[in-house]
């Protein structure tokens, strides 16, 4: 059994399988998990870890499904470290390792976990080739699964959701999407040639564009109104700022340079986010 196309043993299998695991991709949905976590106050190591656990296959299971499907499928990658048999079983550990981690949390915590833990794992499978054919799926999939992961996060610690992680999870949800609408948009002419589409190829690149920023204005203007109101601390203002000054570069810079600053301005503003709540405590504030 093959798993590595550059070669055979344990060493070339062992390097394919851990090709998968992009940090760039993976970082936020594990620290979403880990935020929702530091949300709920008062933290169990064992739960943490089983969740972020469950996070990260379900990532995996993305990853590998979705180079299997531009890679074997559709032909439109140049190359992937995995065979066809190697991308199915590292499916099956990915899957396995999820399904075991949700069976774990249903014992600890209860049956109900499976709401905010399950769908991570379908949209991660089916990212490709279902969902990533769609403008509204494709944009939204993957900051849909970071909003999962920071309410997941909270759930498991408290066996409920309440509004505070609610609202964390919103302004994710909508500021990802705005920056993935940017990062489809460097794709644009190819995906227009095989007919995907993405925002920009839906609605033109500029309107996209316009459509992307709006997005994120509009979740930082409700990080804003939420610390205003004191849902949010009012140290989470900071993290708007932070974003914001990154997200006003960006809009001057093409939409290669634009994905990078984003997406490290919204490391940023998730770091702010965790400081604002962990030196400020959410409880006084609800």
């Amino acid at each position: 059994m093959v798993l590595a196309r550059d070669g055979t043993g344990v060493g070339p299998a062992v390097r394919a399988l851990w090709s998968q695991v992009h940090p760039v991709f993976m970082t936020p949905p594990l620290a979403a998990s880990l935020f929702g976590a530091i949300l709920a106050g008062s933290v169990d190591p064992t739960l943490a870890a089983v969740h972020v656990v469950a996070m990260f296959a379900a990532v995996y299971t993305a990853h590998v499904k979705d180079g299997y499907v531009d890679f074997h499928v559709r032909g439109e990658d140049d190359d992937h470290p995995l065979t066809e048999t190697g991308c199915r079983v590292a499916l099956a550990l990915s899957t396995t390792t999820f399904a075991l981690c949700c069976v774990l949390l249903v014992a600890l915590v209860d049956g109900l976990v499976l709401g905010m833990v399950l769908p991570t794992w379908l949209i991660a499978y089916h990212h490709a080739p279902q969902l990533d054919m769609n403008p509204v799926t494709a944009t939204t999939g993957y900051p849909l699964g970071i909003a999962l992961a920071l309410l997941g996060g909270f759930y498991v610690q408290t066996s409920t959701v309440t509004a505070v992680p609610l609202g964390f999870a919103v302004v994710f949800l909508v500021l990802l999407s705005g920056i993935k609408v940017i990062d489809d948009a460097q794709d644009f002419d190819y995906d227009r040639s095989i007919e995907k589409r993405t925002v920009a190829v839906a609605i033109g690149p500029k309107r996209a564009y316009d459509l992307a920023y709006g997005l994120m204005a509009l979740a930082l203007a409700t990080v804003v109104a939420l610390a205003v109101v004191r849902v949010f601390p009012p140290t989470a203002i900071l993290a708007a700022l932070a974003f914001g000054a990154v997200a006003a570069v960006a809009r001057r810079a093409d939409p290669t340079l634009a994905t990078m600053l984003l997406i490290r301005g919204s490391y940023v503003f998730l770091a702010v986010l965790v400081a604002a709540a962990w030196f400020e405590p959410i409880a006084p504030f609800v």
